[in-house]
């Protein structure tokens, strides 16, 4: 960790308060898309209204018991990545991927490891093309329905259906590129603070297919969490969907958030996000 890093985690508080944007319920069911839609069709629909919530400095003030991917939906790991350059999608596919998979067979106990998608985000306005930027609206990347749907989307029919019979989740690792955040942290909500009824499927309309999405809308009880300068040699698990029940986190809930505590000449932030599917 630079010394940068260092001297501004120590003025860190022990939470922030930001504005997170939670979807207005008002029965209709929201539509995105992940391309430019036809002319004269919005981009997304969804009334979202900002709500002002207090966020923990996961590093300093962790939840009771600590973090646990199948106890809150997220955790923190570190580890250096294989590669420092992530403008070449070769790389990404051949290298990353196959050391993330490594590392997820460690840090989760899967015993095998499906990586079939990745998205680079970066904050600047002149973002290379192909390359988003960070979601400022909170989301879950699969629901009940969808989260099956992408084993069979991934794997050939007849191993997917035995895949199915068993346990698996699909888990996002997040990681920063390039340098620390110091723009537009990811502030994740702890999963059992979440009530079923806050989540709201929404369609993600892509050009061959459309996949289910989660908004959320506002809940007093939300318990949110971020870990404030974290470096690309630090990883973050998101759990996005799980068939195991019995107490264990099946999803949650996240969004980048404009950081009140962040310095006035802070970069804008860069990321990697793969997805996954793990089986155990």
């Amino acid at each position: 960790m630079s010394d940068v890093v260092v001297e501004r985690e120590a003025t860190r508080q022990s939470e922030v308060e930001a504005k997170l944007n939670y979807l207005v319920p008002t029965g209709v069911r929201p539509v995105s898309y992940a391309y430019e839609p036809p002319a004269g069709v919005p981009r997304s629909t969804g009334e979202y209204r900002a709500h002002a919530v207090r966020i923990s400095n996961a590093r300093l003030r962790p939840p009771p018991g600590g973090l646990s991917l199948d106890r809150n939906g997220f955790e923190l790991h570190r580890s250096t990545p294989a590669l420092t350059d992530f403008s070449d999608e070769a790389a990404i596919r051949s290298v990353y991927y196959a050391q993330s998979e490594r590392l997820l067979k460690t840090w989760t106990g899967a015993k095998r490891v499906v990586i079939f998608d990745h998205t680079l985000r970066d904050g600047h306005a002149d973002r290379a093309q192909g390359v988003r930027e960070p979601v400022l609206r909170i989301h879950n990347d699969q629901t009940f329905v969808s989260g099956p749907r992408r084993v069979r989307d991934h794997l050939p029919l007849e191993e997917a259906d035995r895949l199915l019979r068993g346990r698996f989740a699909i888990v996002n690792l997040w990681r920063p590129v390039g340098e620390p955040v110091e723009s537009s942290p990811l502030a994740l909500c702890d999963s059992r603070s979440i009530d079923l009824r806050d989540a709201v499927a929404q369609d993600l309309v892509y050009p061959t297919m459309t996949g289910e999405t989660y908004a959320f809308v506002h809940n007093l009880q939300h318990r949110w969490y971020y870990f404030p300068d974290m470096t690309p040699d630090e990883a973050l698990l998101i759990k996005i969907y799980d068939s195991a029940g019995d107490g264990i986190a099946r999803f949650t809930a996240h969004t980048a958030f404009e950081d009140s505590s962040a310095p006035p000449d802070a970069k804008p932030r860069r990321s990697i996000e793969l997805r996954t599917l793990l089986f155990f």
